[in-house]
């Protein structure tokens, strides 16, 4: 018979796999005497971190890693021989809040594998949460890992006591789906998908109309796919995510590099990707978000559909794209700005700033950039026009990382 912390041991291990982990887009809520928890920055197990920079520590955790499912890539597949754990409702609300009284923790991840079944799963993951809120007034951060086959009225429930809940799409590929994971169906993954967006809009739409109006998953809904486990390439990834947050008004998707597991399937690869290509991937979902990027642009410069390895994709995108550039920071319109090589979203907002009252120079972009070697090929300043270096064929090998920084004059 194990006990609490060698089962925590077994479950929390057993979560590292699931990376649709975040708190952006949270409440902040108001704790009183009688109640626990906040979303205020603080030092934890899992870190998650917010737009604004916040950082969220969280008990990421799973409620039993027992699974009737048999997903080819998944360590915790019923046909898998690894160590199972299962904990009762009272185990993960005492744990939560334990962390929390420690100063360890300001919320919870919840996830499960699927036991007995996927509605008998979803009451017990419902129960932790409701636990905690309605029992314990916690109002610390609560993310939970929603099935897609449970009734729509627990993930309803769900909805009422989690800030965040995701459902995982896992494969980009629907027929990939069918052939890694034979119980999951991608059109029952994507009509639990429109049914919490209207559930999320509608609360959305009452919290507008009336501040007491039942809260629903505030931060919305986010999803995970696994990334090298079939052959997708990043630009179908990436047209994936675009249609997903177009139809689904999702947060975030997130992005899990395959990890090669014991007594694997010979359905998957025998290694890993590179890690890089997850890091690009989370780049272009970047761009797809906040820098008005398409999907197709992307992809455009992705040669074979796969995403430079040595430039991140805005660079990638530029140096496909010489004829755009370079853009004169003083005259051109945000959008254009936005296209830049090393200029971020609040640098452009500093920069649209400052040009309303005077003109800026090199120095001052200097100032305001992380990577002026990145960025100076591809602008004008009032001190600075690149020469006709910025157009050789060289331009790639001196914007290399570690290359020698060459005069652009």
């Amino acid at each position: 018979m194990l006990n609490t912390l060698e089962k925590l041991s077994i479950l929390a291990d057993a979560a590292k796999y699931d990376a649709s982990c975040a708190s952006s887009g949270s409440e902040k809520r108001t704790a009183d005497s009688t109640s626990l928890g906040s979303t205020s920055p603080g030092m934890g197990i899992c870190h998650a971190y917010a737009p604004d920079g916040r950082c969220i520590s969280l008990l990421k955790v799973l409620l039993t890693n027992y699974c009737s499912f048999d997903c080819h890539y998944c360590v915790n597949r019923v046909s898998s021989n690894v160590p199972r754990a299962r904990f009762s409702v009272s185990e993960v609300v005492d744990l939560t809040l334990g962390f929390y009284r420690r100063n360890m923790i300001e919320g919870l991840f919840l996830s499960s594998g699927i036991i007995r079944s996927p509605d008998y799963t979803m009451e017990q993951v419902v129960a932790v949460a409701r636990s905690l809120r309605e029992t314990h007034e916690f109002r610390g951060y609560i993310h939970l890992k929603t099935i897609p086959d449970a009734d729509p009225l627990l993930l309803a429930q769900a909805g009422k006591y989690a800030d965040r809940l995701s459902i995982n799409l896992e494969l980009p590929a629907p027929r990939a789906l069918t052939e890694l994971a034979p119980q999951k169906d991608a059109g029952r993954i994507r009509k639990a998908m429109g049914t919490m967006r209207l559930h999320i809009d509608a609360a959305r739409e009452d919290k507008a109309n009336s501040p007491k109006a039942p809260r629903f998953a505030p931060a919305g809904q986010s999803t995970q796919m696994i990334v090298g486990a079939e052959p997708s390439t990043d630009a179908d990834i990436i047209t994936t995510s675009q249609t997903l947050y177009a139809s689904y008004g999702l947060s975030r998707v997130y992005y899990s590099a395959f990890s090669p597991i014991p007594d694997a399937s010979r359905l998957l690869p025998p290694a890993a990707p590179p890690l890089m290509r997850e890091h690009r991937l989370y780049q272009a979902d970047w761009l797809l978000r906040f820098y008005d990027f398409s999907a197709q642009e992307i992809g455009d410069a992705a040669p074979g559909g796969m995403l430079d390895l040595t430039f991140d994709p805005k660079t990638a995108w530029a140096l496909a794209h010489r004829e755009d550039f370079p853009v004169d920071i003083n005259v051109a319109p945000k959008e254009r700005l936005l296209r830049v090589p090393g200029l971020g979203v609040r640098t452009v907002e500093r920069i649209l700033e400052i040009r309303r009252h005077r003109k800026l120079r090199m120095q001052d972009l200097a100032k305001l950039c992380r990577s002026l070697k990145t960025t100076r090929p591809f602008v004008i300043c009032l001190d600075w026009r690149p020469g006709a270096l910025t157009d050789a064929v060289d331009l790639r090998t001196r914007l290399k990382p570690g290359a020698q920084q060459m005069s652009l004059l």
